[in-house]
């Protein structure tokens, strides 16, 4: 289980793991011009390899073809993105469908397009897991983690061991922002 995560998301995690993928674009007409080097076939093969019967799958929008969704044996939600359909059409194909971002804990967003979330003018209080930008770009920074397939790889990302790798612990939180400015300001020392 991962307890960090908010308590409405914490059934994520209870009988296995957590993944998280965007921008499949199965059947998309521009795969090719995207830099997509595998088929959905393989993508699917792939997922299946990762995400088992217990565990979750969070795709960040972009779907594609939501055929092949139903390939997987996961529990799967979809955040929408700019390429997909009604959520009431989605909806057939996953447990769970958010139109748009979802903060799942403390110091993560999920959202399909990159976000810029910040205290004041200066201080980011989250990773911003998402997809939607095949330049290429892997991490923009520090804040931000993009997992469009065609830049991130084919495999998704497990969220736990993304906590458990330290990469949250740098990311000042908004209550903490709150504090520091306010001691700043004044000069009180708590």
């Amino acid at each position: 289980m991962i307890k960090t995560l908010y308590k409405p998301f914490q059934h994520w995690s209870e009988k296995g793991s957590v993944y998280l993928i965007s921008d499949t674009h199965f059947d998309d007409d521009d795969r090719e011009f995207m830099g997509y080097k595998i088929s959905e076939q393989e993508q699917i093969y792939l997922l299946n390899e990762c995400c088992h019967k217990n565990d979750t799958l969070i795709h960040l929008g972009d779907v594609g073809n939501p055929e092949y969704i139903d390939k997987l044996k996961c529990y799967k939600i979809l955040l929408m993105g700019n390429h997909d359909t009604a959520s009431t059409q989605m909806e057939k194909y996953f447990e769970e469908v958010y139109t748009g971002p979802l903060w799942i804990a403390e110091k993560i967003v999920l959202s399909h397009e990159p976000l810029q979330i910040t205290f004041g003018s200066q201080t980011s209080v989250c990773l911003n897991i998402h997809g939607h930008d095949h330049s290429g770009e892997f991490y923009r920074d520090s804040y931000h983690l993009n997992l469009a397939q065609n830049v991130f790889g084919y495999f998704p990302l497990n969220l736990k061991g993304l906590i458990e790798s330290g990469t949250l612990k740098n990311i000042t939180t908004a209550h903490r922002a709150t504090i520091e400015k306010r001691v700043e300001k004044n000069g009180i020392r708590l």
